[in-house]
C-alpha cells in the first residue's frame, strides 16, 4: 500500500514541535501509538505515561516506546502528574488516557469513572499548578453529547451522557471546560467520531473484529441489530487532529476552553460497514447478527465545521483509504502473532 506523507494539517507550523517536551497519557491505546509516531517523525521529545505493560500495542511493537520517556502510572495519580510535568519541563501535554470500551463501562463504571473523571481532573490540576505547561489537548468523545433528536451533532448541543461511558466523556468534557474558564488554562478539547485503525486490540470492536474473523475465515459478529449508526474516523486522522489543536491553542489562546469535532461527516450502519470491510477483504462471509447490544446511542454523527472553519483542518482519509490500510495492518499483525 502506498504510503502518503502526511502534515498534522494544511497550515501546520514548520518546526512547532521540534524538541518539544510532549506529555502523552494513553500511549498504548488506539490513537496513543499512532500520535506517538507522529510526534516523534516531527522532532518531539515524547514523555509517555504508560499504566500497563501492553507487548502487541502498537506503542511496544513499532519499537516507540524505545524513542520515548516513559512515566510508569496511572493518570489518576495527581503527584504522580504533578513530578512529571515539572521534571520533564512539559510545554504540550495530549491528554488521551481513558477506558474507552462501552460493555466495560457497563460491568465496572467506578472504575471507568475514576480512569475518565478523576484522571482527567487529576491531570488538569497538575498542569494548573506547573505553569510551565502551554498548551493541553483534552480527548473527549461524541459520546460526550449522549442521545440528541437534532443531528448532525454541533459544539453547541449540550453534554447529556445518560450511560455509564457517555457519562464518564461528559464529565470528563466539562471539567476540562471548567479549567479553561474558571482557572485561563490553557485547554482544548477533540470530540472525534467512532474510533477505528490499526492498532485497536478490543476485539469486540467492530473493526477489528471483523477483520480478524475474515482472516480467519469466520462469520463476523455484530453484537446489534446491525442498524446502529456511526460516524467513524480514522485513527491516523485521530491523532493528526490532536496534533492541529494544539498547534493552533500555541497561537490563539482564545481557544482556551473550546472543544472541536472532527470527523468524516458520513452516516454509515454497521451492517454496511462490515459490508465495506468485507468486499475489500473479497469475502462473501455473511455476518452472525446476534441483536444483544445494550445501554448504546442507536444514531450519532458530527459536524465538523467549526474544524475546518476555525482550525483551517480536513481529514486526510476518507473511510475506504482508512479501512484499507486497517486491514493491511492487522494482516500483518495476525500473520506476525501466528508464524
Amino acid at each position: 500500500m502506498v504510503e502518503r506523507n502526511v502534515t498534522s494539517s494544511s497550515n501546520s507550523r514548520s518546526g512547532f514541535w521540534l524538541d518539544r517536551p510532549t506529555f502523552v497519557t494513553g500511549a498504548t491505546g488506539l490513537i496513543g501509538g499512532w500520535l506517538v509516531r507522529r510526534l516523534l517523525e516531527a522532532g518531539a521529545d515524547v514523555v509517555c505515561l504508560v499504566r500497563d505493560s501492553v507487548p502487541q500495542s502498537e506503542f511496544v511493537r513499532a519499537g516507540l516506546s524505545a524513542r520515548v520517556k516513559t512515566v510508569g502510572g496511572a493518570v489518576e495519580d495527581q503527584a504522580l502528574m504533578e513530578r512529571t510535568l515539572g521534571e520533564y519541563e512539559i510545554d504540550t501535554v495530549i491528554h488521551l488516557a481513558a477506558q474507552t470500551i462501552v460493555g466495560i463501562a457497563n460491568r465496572n463504571p467506578v472504575s471507568t469513572f475514576e480512569a475518565n473523571i478523576a484522571g482527567t481532573w487529576s491531570l488538569l490540576e497538575a498542569a494548573r499548578r506547573s505553569p510551565a505547561v502551554k498548551q493541553i489537548v483534552v480527548a473527549s468523545s461524541d459520546k460526550a453529547y449522549g442521545d440528541h433528536e437534532v443531528l448532525p451533532y454541533s459544539e453547541d448541543a449540550p453534554l447529556e451522557g445518560r450511560h455509564p461511558y457517555d457519562v464518564s466523556k461528559s464529565c470528563a468534557d466539562l471539567i476540562a471546560q471548567m479549567y479553561g474558564y474558571t482557572y485561563k488554562l490553557p485547554v482544548a478539547i477533540t470530540r472525534c467520531g467512532n474510533f477505528y485503525g490499526g492498532g485497536d486490540l478490543n476485539w469486540n470492536r467492530i473493526v477489528p473484529g471483523t477483520i480478524r474473523s475474515v482472516l480467519r475465515g469466520q462469520r463476523p459478529v455484530i453484537r446489534s441489530d446491525g442498524q446502529f449508526i456511526r460516524d467513524y474516523f480514522y485513527a491516523e486522522d485521530g491523532a493528526l487532529a490532536n496534533m492541529t489543536l494544539a498547534e493552533q491553542l500555541a497561537s490563539n489562546p482564545d481557544l482556551r476552553g473550546e472543544a472541536f469535532n472532527f470527523s468524516n461527516e458520513i452516516q454509515v450502519t454497521v451492517l454496511e460497514l462490515v459490508g465495506r470491510i468485507l468486499a475489500l477483504m473479497n469475502s462473501d462471509l455473511e455476518p452472525d447478527v446476534r441483536n444483544e447490544a445494550t445501554n448504546e446511542i442507536r444514531h450519532q454523527y458530527l459536524s465538523a465545521a467549526k474544524a475546518r472553519t476555525t482550525l483551517d483542518w480536513q481529514p486526510q482519509y476518507t473511510l475506504d483509504e482508512g479501512l484499507g490500510r486497517t486491514i493491511e495492518w492487522y494482516k500483518n499483525f495476525i500473520g506476525a502473532t501466528q508464524s
